[in-house]
């Protein structure tokens, strides 16, 4: 390459890292649009509206949630991995559109590490095995053991096709070397009510949904799928207490932005949040509908999204389970 071309070329380079750095020192100088992949009212947005004040006070901007959802979170997600990556768009997105739709939809709209930069992990939730009252055996082992006696013939009731509660369902069939028949439903209420019924003899659900029926003795928790037992049920053991050692499957969320946001937008972006989960209130109001703050660094997030999309391949892939189930 001729000189003045190689003195063009570093000049150019020199400007837009300029310009970048300039950008990143004003930031953020006008309102955030915050994308939210899931529809109001759920789980997932009213953990980001409680921490809309205190993000807003300390970025001296309004942070704008604007709710995509649909196609399980792709949504919402994809309209940040297309965004500007200027700041002023992020997401707020789930383990499903982030870790599990890649390995389940062949053409997805968008590549998470390529198209998205990960800012930190917000929450974390983990799910509860339940037991109808009418089911006899009364514990993980009494169920494994029942499960081994009689392959196929006991039923997991799950959230859906897909769903974190049907790979978790299928996690438990696959370390703990049984067969079970794992039904799905149009969400984990559904589940819930039809193991409070005795319709089905157990099922995998999440804080939110069972929480109630847990505290009023309509459903026997189990086991939760957390390494840690939940703080809200600090009397029911652990898969992995229980002899499952390693099983984990925990329901997540976490801010992310636009690839090719500038360096110092991100640092400040994942700041911001991390002193936020911090604050008792607001972390008070994230426990209370059943989900423990998680912040992490950037590089902590981007390593915690790599490792759970390996194991949820993997897990898919000796499932069988397709998209179109």
């Amino acid at each position: 390459m001729p000189i003045f071309a190689r003195v063009l070329v570093a000049g150019i380079a020199a400007l837009l890292s300029m310009t970048a750095v300039a950008a990143a020192q004003g930031y953020p100088n006008r309102p955030i649009k915050w994308i939210v992949s899931f529809p109001p009212g759920g789980s997932t947005d009213v953990v980001a509206r409680a921490m809309l004040p205190s993000l807003e006070k300390r970025l001296g901007q309004p942070v704008v949630i604007e709710n995509r959802g649909g196609a399980g979170g792709n949504l919402g997600t994809d309209a940040v991995a297309k965004s500007a990556p200027d700041g002023y768009t992020i997401g707020f997105s789930a383990a499903g559109s982030l870790t599990v739709n890649p390995s389940l939809i062949e053409k997805m709209p968008y590549n998470v590490e390529k198209d998205l930069i990960p800012i930190t992990l917000v929450g974390t939730s983990p799910f509860i095995l339940i037991a109808s009252p009418k089911f006899e055996p009364k514990t993980l082992a009494d169920v494994i053991a029942l499960a081994k006696a009689k392959p196929g013939e006991l039923s997991i009731g799950h959230g859906g096709n897909g769903t974190a509660m049907h790979l978790t369902a299928a996690l438990l069939n696959q370390m703990g070397g049984i067969t079970t028949t794992l039904v799905p439903y149009r969400g984990s209420g559904p589940t819930t009510a039809d193991v409070v019924a005795g319709h089905i003899p157990l099922g995998i659900t999440d804080g939110p949904s069972a929480m109630g029926q847990i505290k009023g003795g309509a459903v026997r928790p189990l086991a939760v799928s957390s390494l840690k037992r939940e703080s809200s049920l600090p009397d029911v053991p652990t898969f992995d207490e229980l002899g499952l050692k390693g099983y984990l499957s925990i329901g997540w969320y976490g801010v992310l932005a636009p690839a090719g946001t500038p360096p110092d937008i991100v640092k400040k972006l994942n700041e911001v949040f991390v002193e936020t989960l911090k604050e008792p209130e607001v972390a008070a109001r994230i426990r209370s509908v059943g989900a423990e703050p998680s912040p992490m660094t950037p590089s902590q997030f981007d390593a915690f999204i790599k490792a759970e999309t390996k194991k949820w391949a993997d897990v898919i892939k000796k499932a069988g389970i397709k998209a179109s189930n």
